[in-house]
């Protein structure tokens, strides 16, 4: 089953494969199951053609994929053009929300400290 250009696994439960679109969490999944009455274990290999228009249709409805990409990216872009504390730190691709970054968010910013051997230079034997 395709849905949005995303394939759907065939042998996991809905509930899980739902969860292969970008921004369809569980309880996504399961409000868009419950809307389309369909159980939470069926696989998707056990659908039928109306079952799955069925999804598709509740699927449709919210906002997923490159519609919710669009919108995310928009939010960051209008942060950076205000000049907001939130739009420097995505600008430099620090934490947003107040996370410690002396020792955490090293590898985004470049730090990576190396951990250190014995000591001891190797010496080459003759």
């Amino acid at each position: 089953m395709r849905i949005l250009g995303i394939t759907i696994p065939d042998t996991k439960r809905l509930e899980i494969g739902l969860t292969a679109l970008y921004g369809v969490g569980r309880p996504l999944a399961h409000k868009i199951l419950d809307t389309a009455k369909i159980e939470y274990g069926k696989k998707a290999q056990e659908l039928t053609t109306d079952e799955e228009n069925k999804v598709r249709e509740a699927i449709e409805s919210h906002k997923i994929e490159g519609d919710l990409k669009r919108e995310i990216s928009g939010n960051i872009k209008r942060l950076k053009d205000i000049n907001t504390y939130r739009g420097s730190r995505h600008a430099k691709r620090l934490p947003a929300r107040g996370q410690s970054s002396k020792t955490n968010s090293r590898t985004v910013r470049g730090n990576v400290r190396k951990t250190m051997g014995s000591g001891r230079t190797k010496v080459d034997k003759k």
